[in-house]
């Protein structure tokens, strides 16, 4: 596999990375709510692992080429993003006091209740996302090489690998940066809060509207 490859496909990625979407939000939510964002930035990975995982499997494009799976995916997808919306919502007069939404006990537990929800459900924010399946199909495969001496499986692997990390990196900043900047304001936090569940809640129904019939 070449290093050029490579190359241009982390800058693709990074460049990916930094345009706002669920996982933005999700990892603004949790910067502001939590005591630490590791839990919920380690969801949203382990969502990816998943996704690269089904990519390598082949499983990724029969899903793409079977619309019926493909829209029962979406619809799932848009009905956890409008769920955790409300939820965050519900939630946001919490925001910038971290470890208000945790509860008394376990709350700097990395292995505790909380932490263990907030990785599932960063995981299903990024994991049950159709558009970043389908970016996964479009776009890995065209960064491997189809007749080089490494198994295409293993190319793919890697570079899902690199996004993983390049997306992590990206969200832990965003939610640390979110944390520091805005503890001291909570007015601020709530704003920031209600936007990022409003986001949420738009971008699950902008998926379930692009499901209707034209």
């Amino acid at each position: 596999m070449a290093t050029s490859s490579i190359a241009a496909f982390a800058a693709v990625s990074f460049l990916l990375v930094l345009v706002p979407g669920a996982d933005w939000a999700y990892a603004i939510t949790s910067g502001l709510r939590d005591r630490s964002v590791v839990p919920a930035v380690g969801g949203l990975m382990l969502g990816y692992v998943g996704l690269t995982a089904v990519v390598v499997a082949g499983v990724a494009a029969v899903v793409a080429q079977t619309p019926g799976v493909l829209t029962a995916l979406t619809l799932l997808g848009a009905a956890y993003l409008v769920w955790l919306g409300v939820t965050t919502l519900t939630g946001a007069k919490d925001a910038g006091t971290p470890g208000a939404g945790d509860g008394a006990a376990g709350a700097d537990d990395p292995t505790g209740p909380q932490a263990r929800s907030r990785v599932l459900k960063g995981a299903g924010v990024s994991g049950l996302n159709p558009k970043a399946l389908l970016l996964y199909v479009a776009l890995l495969p065209q960064f491997a090489d189809q007749h080089g001496n490494w198994p295409l499986a293993l190319q793919i692997g890697l570079l899902g690998l690199l996004h993983m990390c390049t997306a992590g990196a990206v969200y832990l900043g965003v939610g640390s940066l979110a944390r520091t900047v805005l503890r001291a304001r909570p007015r601020a936090a709530r704003l920031i809060t209600r936007l990022s569940g409003a986001a949420m809640i738009v971008l699950g129904g902008v998926l379930l509207v692009e499901q209707i019939p034209h």
